[in-house]
């Protein structure tokens, strides 16, 4: 369940009978062959739609995005004269590396866009891009000193090469959760069980318990940095600030994530209040949702994860009423770090220091930097 996997692989696709505009044909244009495959021949996000359905009937497929694209080669397609073969590489967007992609069945051409809209041309077909769910990439998942309750004993009591509607008795699925010492308990943000029971063992661990084999759905393991998130929160919710600090960006993702799930229920501070947001650390988006959700709730605080969640936050709920004054120290580091360009770890634009200000003051928040 906490593994820590090789980076996400590139991958290659190819529009077949592409006839370009745009900034994708100004880049074939301009771009020397021998130049392909460096950064002068980056295009960025590639959006995939099929033909407008008609008016009030909804699309049979809402399309694919593809991020961080490189043209490798373009060559005289043989599908259709007069048009090019391109080849590129990059990142499907996906929310897990082992997803399906799947191919629109009625689609006899492909619309090309970039990400707000402005025509990249058409093509016949798009290789590369359309794929099944791939294998998981750990196959097995370990329970160990399991105290299994009666859905898992269940399973456990069908294991075994039987027919199908036994093998539909051992799958579960399942979230996860920690429980701290005190004995409360919270879910293990994106972390769950999915799979066939294979077998159960006695475990070292304990008289009873019992050492659980699930053979795993194809799903992305939680980085083992995530068991360090954990040991901080055993003992309850954290007492030091910046405990996050030393994490990169995928695990202050799961920071503020812990943070989410251990959210307080306590009724929101009044409007009109004053919260110092401690910037020193914040060198990535991430990091500021850290360091936001610490400067409102305290230790471990949470005040958003994403824009979305930013956005939703300030609706109420969350800790703190609108308006209210954020006392940004140190806020160069993050002028210096959230800057325009492309973040590829979201497969998008960056989020900068400009746009969180502008939304902070949108949503009636007084800003005053350090």
């Amino acid at each position: 369940m906490f593994v820590d996997l090789p980076p996400r692989p590139r991958e290659q696709f190819t529009l077949v009978g592409c006839r370009p505009e745009g900034a994708l044909a100004d880049l074939l244009e301009r771009v020397p062959v021998e130049e392909l495959g460096t950064e002068r021949a980056w295009l960025g996000d590639l959006y995939l739609a099929g033909p407008e359905p008609a008016p009030g009937t909804p699309p049979s497929w809402w399309g694919e995005d593809v991020g961080d694209l490189v043209v490798l080669a373009h060559q005289p397609s043989k599908a259709l004269p007069g048009t090019v073969d391109i080849d590129f590489d990059g990142f499907v967007h996906v929310y897990d590396r082992t997803e399906a992609v799947e191919r629109p069945g009625d689609a006899t051409e492909f619309f090309l866009q970039s990400r707000d809209g402005a025509p990249y041309g058409k093509c016949l077909d798009v290789r590369g891009v359309f794929r099944e769910q791939s294998a998981p990439p750990v196959p097995n998942i370990r329970l160990l000193g399991c105290k299994p309750e009666p859905p898992l004993l269940a399973a456990l009591a069908a294991a075994g090469p039987q027919s199908d509607a036994a093998r539909r008795g051992r799958r579960i699925i399942a979230d996860v959760y920690a429980v701290t010492a005190d004995g409360s308990v919270g879910r293990v943000t994106e972390a769950a069980v999915y799979g066939m029971v294979e077998a159960g063992e006695p475990s070292r661990l304990g008289a009873g318990l019992l050492d659980v084999t699930i053979a795993s759905e194809p799903r992305e393991p939680l980085p083992t940095g995530v068991l360090d998130i954990l040991e901080h929160w055993h003992r309850g919710r954290p007492t030091d600030k910046n405990l996050w600090a030393d994490y990169d960006r995928t695990l202050r993702h799961y920071w503020a994530g812990m943070a989410l799930t251990r959210r307080s229920r306590e009724p929101d501070s009044p409007a009109g209040g004053t919260y110092d947001l401690d910037g020193r650390f914040v060198t990535d988006i991430e990091g500021f949702y850290c360091a936001i959700g610490e400067a409102i709730n305290g230790p471990g605080g949470y005040f958003g994860w994403n824009l979305d969640a930013l956005d939703d936050c300030f609706s109420g709920g969350f800790g703190a009423q609108i308006p209210f004054r954020i006392v940004w120290h140190t806020s160069s580091v993050a002028r210096t770090h959230l800057v325009p360009g492309y973040d590829k770890r979201r497969l998008g634009p960056a989020v900068t220091f400009d746009y969180l200000q502008d939304m902070l003051t949108e949503h009636h928040i007084e800003i005053d930097l350090r």
